[in-house]
C-alpha cells in the first residue's frame, strides 16, 4: 500500500511539473493565436496579439488607459524590423486605441515588440511574443 502511494504521488507531482512547463502566452486563443499583455509603467494596460494569416502576420495592439484624448507614439517591430510607426489617440469611454496591421511572415519564428509612449505623461507601455 505504501509503495502505491508514493508510486501514485510521484505521478501527480510529475503531471503537475509537466503543466507548468508549457508556455501561457502561445497556448492561449485558437487558430494559431498568439496572445501577451501586461501592465504599463503607470496604471494603463496593453494587449498583443497574433496570428497566421494567407502567408501574413495578423497583428493587434491595444493601449487602455480608461482616458480620452491621450496622444501616445507607438512602435511596432518584427525580429527588430520596424513595421509601424505613427501616433494613436485614445477614445471612447475605455480611453484605449487599437493598432491593426498585416505584415509580411518572416522566415522562421517571429518575435514581435510593441511600444507606446504616452505624449504627456511619459508613461511607456512594452509588449512583446513570440509567433512560430
Amino acid at each position: 500500500m505504501r509503495t502505491t502511494l508514493v508510486t501514485t504521488s510521484a505521478a501527480a507531482l510529475a503531471l503537475g511539473l509537466l503543466t507548468l512547463a508549457v508556455p501561457t502566452a502561445s497556448a492561449q486563443g485558437g487558430g494559431g493565436v498568439v496572445r501577451a499583455s501586461g501592465s504599463c509603467s503607470a496604471s494603463t494596460d496593453w494587449k498583443l496579439k497574433a496570428k497566421p494569416a494567407d502567408s501574413r502576420l495578423e497583428i493587434e495592439f491595444q493601449v487602455d488607459s480608461n482616458v480620452s484624448g491621450q496622444t501616445w507614439a507607438v512602435k511596432i517591430a518584427d525580429n527588430g524590423a520596424r513595421v509601424f510607426a505613427g501616433t494613436r489617440m485614445t477614445a471612447g469611454p475605455s480611453g484605449s486605441f487599437s493598432v491593426d496591421r498585416k505584415i509580411a511572415d518572416r522566415a522562421g519564428a517571429d518575435t514581435l515588440v510593441a511600444t507606446a509612449m504616452n505624449a504627456m505623461t511619459g508613461e511607456t507601455c512594452r509588449g512583446s511574443l513570440m509567433l512560430g
